[in-house]
């Protein structure tokens, strides 16, 4: 039976850090009631073995997930925009890993790893920016799942998460431990989320979101600034605020 490891520290706040629903604008549409990003990365890149193309990266025996979670971003954005694959490799997720601890196997901030590629291009892959949204607005995190592919995400693991994943079942609210766990989104219903997690696909009901969930971003990559991309997204206004964030 392979092992799983957490890694998500609590997360952590920087008053600079962009918020989604700031550049929401009037004439966006409502979310789809359900999507799969999965079917248009599988379609994209005529692959569709989850394993493969969301492999464990070292999860088992390392608390990567947070770097785990970043390269699995980058294989679903780069599906998506450039219908191009790119699979991080084990050993790349966990040298970046190591690089952002220091060399322990402690663990991380989600707001550290996303600052990090924020500056620093991970695997060839850059981003223009990504932005804070609140766990509790499930209307967002679906607008952001449709806009940008997905949404990465740290949650408070309940005592069944292992339990669950292992028997192919939703997660479903628990006694809360003190572990976190960093997973990226990429598709939901009106009863369930679906992540990216230990080489495989997980479904989660949104009452597991509610109880568990304790941050989430939207990734906004660099293609975001052709036109038309992001409809009902001010990418426009974002890199007013980033400009005057650097500054």
């Amino acid at each position: 039976m392979p092992g799983y490891r957490f890694g998500k520290h609590p997360p952590k706040s920087d008053y600079r850090t962009l918020r989604f629903k700031d550049y929401l604008t009037r004439d966006r549409a409502p979310p789809l009631a359900e999507l799969n990003v999965l079917a248009h990365v599988f379609d994209n890149l005529r692959a569709s073995d989850v394993t493969k193309l969301f492999p464990m990266d070292g999860n088992e025996r390392l608390g990567d997930c947070a770097t785990a979670a970043l390269a699995h971003a980058i294989t679903v954005q780069r599906a998506l925009t450039g219908h191009e694959m790119r699979i991080m490799t084990e050993q790349e997720v966990m040298k970046l890993y190591l690089r952002l601890t220091g060399g322990l196997d402690s663990g991380l901030d989600e707001l550290q790893v996303m600052n990090h590629w924020r500056r620093h291009a991970t695997n060839g892959d850059g981003i223009l920016a990504f932005v804070k949204i609140d766990p509790r607005n499930h209307t967002h995190v679906q607008q952001a799942i449709q806009l940008f592919g997905g949404v990465y995400l740290g949650f408070q693991v309940q005592e069944n998460c292992i339990h669950e994943f292992d028997a192919k079942q939703p997660w479903t609210p628990g006694r809360l431990t003190h572990h976190g766990h960093a997973v990226f989104a990429v598709g939901y219903d009106p009863n369930l989320v679906t992540v990216l997690t230990w080489g495989n696909t997980q479904q989660g009901s949104w009452t597991w979101w509610d109880e568990c969930v304790d941050e989430a971003y939207a990734i906004v990559p660099p293609e975001a600034t052709n036109p038309g991309f992001a409809p009902g997204f001010d990418i426009a206004r974002l890199e007013a605020d980033l400009n005057a964030v650097a500054s």
